[in-house]
């Protein structure tokens, strides 16, 4: 691995840091307090590129890799999550087209990714069934030449907001093995039969959309199939390897955010006449939170970097996602400490971070999951 990024890849990073700070900083409260997921964002994202990142070039998009996606959710996440994950994950979902889908599939729908005019969603979660993915009860029926779609789905990203959504069904209920039952299909989220409902009230992230969506009746035509039908389960998995790059680059980011927050306000912040970061039990704690930080950044460019060079490694990739979740939550919590009382109010940004952390822990696969994933391949 080379440790040293290219000039475009140093030019991207600097580009999503002041993106960050001109853009997100000044409606990051806002947002938050508001749940307001603010598309014109999303669209100012897209003029710079950073919602097609991934797609190839022949669509209009950077024809980038993981390491790129890596770079810049860092940054957009070192100042605010939730708004760094309405940009980059605009397109949450579409990967699937772009590693399975048809010449006119990835002509039809990255394009309008690529310039800010539609947004995705991936619906896998069900309200039964989160990590276990074999579990999704979601049906769709073959009925000529379309599918009949009914079920439900739950914590579902972009859900109320999106314009298409990539969703996980049963399209062969009586194959043998549980894994060879469903597909993935996509679907028009404005088509009649298509219900959204909002969730409101979540802990963090709150810019960021996240909804249940159900399907009554939904038709689409057999066409709208991503990949193989009966493989949807392993095309999920390889996905989700990839993905959890991007999580893993939101708890580096974060982590980074709540450690330019403690250094700013250690250096402000007096106490018995000389700045806090004079105590040596602070310099002490800020020591460990940089090197924690400087260890989950190198885990998730590795992983990246891996990733983009043709050996995807499930295990590195999991290691990566447990280690930086786990790790922001540390991080961001010495942070609060460290501002007191102020921390605990809604006036300083580092408590929106505390809450905002918690999640990397949770979504994408639990980092209980991730350990599964490990500790499977030790035992090979």
């Amino acid at each position: 691995m080379d440790y040293q990024l290219s000039d475009e890849q140093l030019a991207l990073q600097d580009m999503a840091y002041k993106f960050a700070v001109n853009e997100l900083a000044p409606v990051a409260q806002e947002c938050d307090r508001e749940e307001k997921v603010p598309r014109e964002l999303i669209k100012k994202g897209a003029e710079i590129g950073f919602t097609g990142m991934l797609v190839p070039e022949e669509q209009g998009g950077l024809g980038g890799g993981w390491l790129e996606v890596a770079l810049v959710t860092e940054q957009l996440s070192r100042i605010d999550m939730g708004l760094g994950l309405v940009i980059i994950g605009a397109g949450f979902g579409s990967e699937h087209i772009i590693l399975y889908g048809t010449d006119e599939q990835k002509n039809e729908y990255l394009p309008k990714l690529v310039n800010g005019d539609a947004i995705f969603a991936g619906a896998f979660t069900e309200p039964n069934a989160g990590t276990d993915v074999a579990s999704v009860r979601t049906r769709a029926e073959r009925v000529g030449d379309e599918y009949v779609i009914n079920g439900s789905k739950m914590f579902i990203t972009n859900g109320s907001i999106c314009d298409y959504i990539i969703a996980l069904c049963v399209t062969n209920p009586d194959a043998e093995k549980r894994t060879q039952r469903h597909s993935l299909i996509l679907i028009d989220a404005n088509q009649d039969g298509v219900n959204r409902t909002k969730i409101r009230g979540k802990m963090g992230i709150r810019a960021s959309d996240t909804a249940e969506i159900t399907f009554e009746d939904v038709h689409v035509p057999t066409t709208n199939l991503i990949g193989e039908e009966g493989k949807g389960f392993y095309q999920l998995l390889h996905f989700f390897d990839q993905t959890r790059i991007m999580i893993a680059a939101q708890g580096v980011g974060i982590a980074q955010g709540a450690l330019d927050l403690a250094l700013k306000y250690t250096k402000e912040r007096k106490t018995f006449g000389q700045p806090l970061i004079a105590n040596q039990s602070i310099q002490f704690e800020l020591a460990e939170m940089a090197t924690r930080v400087e260890l989950a950044r190198d885990i998730t460019y590795k992983a990246a970097w891996t990733t983009d060079h043709g050996h995807l490694d499930p295990s590195l990739n999991a290691m990566a996602k447990f280690y930086t979740g786990e790790n922001a939550v540390w991080v961001v919590d010495k942070a609060l400490q460290m501002h007191g009382g102020y921390g605990y109010i809604d006036e300083y940004d580092i408590q929106r971070f505390y809450r905002d952390a918690k999640i990397l822990e949770i979504y994408e696969g639990t980092k209980e999951a991730e350990k599964i994933t490990i500790a499977r391949r030790l035992m090979k």
